[in-house]
């Protein structure tokens, strides 16, 4: 079962982040899915920030992964922009047994490389307003489902 929410500014999508984040467990990944600017890095700002970390947040376009490990539980936070599908020996579904939370932005450009336990967030920008976004939360796996049903 699919969630849609109507964010209408970056305060709603972080509040939606903050919710999410209060259901946070090990080992949980986050699939952002959605056009440059549409607000995955919002997202993954709001969640960094409720789990207690003070690190500026930052798109990881160049590094691919940026590990942030002063919060209440780590983050592992990627951006598969650049790799265009090819993630070769990066590593990359090491983070997602690590304990921590793994966020992934573009996440729909590695669809073999994603665990098939995960929650899936896609954003879009709404046609009637620019700040408007449209966001549509897929849980896939029992533990994701109950995140949603306890936050959505």
């Amino acid at each position: 079962m699919a969630y849609k929410i109507t964010s209408r500014n970056e305060r709603d999508t972080i509040e939606l982040a903050e919710n999410i984040e209060s259901e946070k467990f090990e080992n949980m990944v986050i699939c952002l899915i959605g056009d440059l600017g549409s607000g995955k890095t919002v997202f993954t700002k709001g969640f960094a920030s409720s789990l207690g970390i003070e690190e500026a947040i930052t798109s990881p376009t160049f590094n691919i992964i940026k590990e942030y490990t002063t919060g209440e539980m780590d983050l592992y936070h990627m951006d598969v922009y650049r790799l265009d599908g090819k993630v070769g020996d990066l590593g990359l579904e090491e983070y997602y047994n690590k304990g921590g939370v793994t966020i992934i932005e573009w996440a729909d450009m590695i669809p073999d490389y994603l665990p098939e336990d995960r929650l899936e967030i896609k954003i879009k920008i709404s046609d009637d307003s620019e700040d408007t976004r449209i966001i549509t939360i897929t849980p896939y796996g029992r533990e994701y489902e109950e995140l949603c049903e306890a936050v959505l």
